[in-house]
């Protein structure tokens, strides 16, 4: 078969690293009746090994030539979705069991793309995904931390974060002219901190961090007083990367 040539516009880096593709799967332990969708399959290179592990396998690609390249492949149990899979409803693939997601996301769509999916969390067993590397350090970021941010409150007020492993550029074809990681995500079963307006807390918390150089005081004066965050035990002195996830739930109920 002609070789492949990677699309720019799709952010294409295609992994080709055995050791690398063996370390995911173990990562992900699938199981044979596991409801499991990749994202990005690319050429396969970690789709064929999770099938040698599980019934069927869905995957979602934007890409027509990738697709043509899988369909070819013949193998009834991969389930290809064309479709771009910031507008994919994730629902649809949903029977008795919650989904498991898994890909090598595209690095230019990856954090719209993990917000698309945190809002369907709640059918979502885990995520396994490599991303850029800095992009995993500040989802897995604790507070003080200079990577600590609005990534970081927003993934990790939906889900527990994990920082698995660091993958090098050489892993990939082309190598990318970053380095990657994999990170697991396994959304709250029962969230330790419930905010009682969503749409108001994500933009609290953008606010929060909208100068990260400013204060509490400063960067959310429009929504609250000192007085108000005084009262909740913060200190509108602080600045937002001290504040813990649940600080900033309990800011944002003051607001409702």
């Amino acid at each position: 078969m002609k070789k492949y040539q990677t699309k720019k516009r799709f952010g294409q880096h295609f992994l080709n690293d055995a050791a690398v593709i063996q370390k995911i799967i173990n990562e992900i332990n699938p199981l044979e009746t596991d409801q499991m969708v990749e994202i990005g399959p690319g050429l396969g290179a970690l789709s064929f090994p999770l099938l040698r592990r599980l019934k069927q396998l869905h995957v979602v690609e934007i890409d027509r030539d990738i697709i043509a390249r899988l369909e070819k492949k013949n193998d009834p149990r991969l389930i290809i979705h064309e479709q771009d899979a910031l507008d994919f409803n994730f629902a649809e693939l949903v029977n008795d069991d919650k989904i498991r997601v898994v890909g090598n996301l595209p690095y230019n769509i990856s954090t719209p793309l993990i917000f698309h999916l945190l809002e369907s969390s709640r059918i979502i067993q885990d995520m396994h995904f490599m991303l850029q590397n800095e992009v995993v350090k500040r989802i897995t970021a604790q507070p003080g931390s200079k990577t600590y941010g609005r990534l970081s409150v927003m993934v990790q007020y939906h889900c527990q974060t994990e920082y698995l492993f660091f993958v090098g550029s050489g892993s990939f074809s082309p190598p990318p002219k970053v380095d990657s990681a994999i990170v697991r995500l396994t959304p709250w079963k029962q969230a330790p901190f419930k905010a009682e307006n969503k749409s108001r807390f994500s933009g609290l918390v953008s606010t929060a961090f909208s100068m990260r150089r400013k204060t509490l005081r400063n960067n959310l004066k429009k929504m609250l007083t000192a007085a108000q965050i005084e009262s909740l035990g913060i200190d509108p002195g602080l600045r937002a990367e001290m504040l813990k996830v649940e600080d900033f739930v309990r800011l944002s109920n003051l607001l409702s």
